[in-house]
């Protein structure tokens, strides 16, 4: 296994709290998965702030940023059963993932953690 991307990022949760509550902000940024998945959720804030890292922290692990016809709402984090985040994306996504790293076969690994002033997000990128 070779590491062909990574990227972290770090948000203050406040931030992502004033600005979840623009509906047109969280259309833009987020998925509709996301956007339902938020409805179970308490602590709406943490969650946003969460996803909204590691969307960064991915498209920083890929080296490209939000370039290259990427958008925040390409990409989505779910968690399954027992809370283990996984980050999807749509086929533009891998399309643009494919030409970058010349190969259709590869895994990425996320990991979240929140505080109450902070969410982060670690995105690691290898090559099978």
């Amino acid at each position: 296994m070779e590491i062909i991307g990574n990227g972290v990022d770090i948000i203050k949760n406040s931030r992502i709290k004033k600005l979840i509550k623009n509906p047109k902000f969280v259309s833009r940024i987020f998925s509709k998965n996301e956007i339902n998945d938020s409805k179970k959720i308490k602590n709406k804030t943490n969650f946003f702030a969460k996803r909204f890292a590691a969307k960064e922290a991915f498209v920083k692990s890929i080296g490209i940023g939000l370039r290259k016809g990427i958008n925040f709402n390409d990409i989505y984090v779910k968690n399954n059963k027992l809370g283990k985040p996984t980050i999807y994306f749509n086929n533009n996504v891998k399309k643009i993932l494919n030409k970058k790293f010349k190969s259709g076969r590869f895994n990425v690994y996320v990991s979240l953690s929140d505080e109450k002033q902070y969410s982060i997000a670690y995105v690691i990128i290898n090559k099978l």
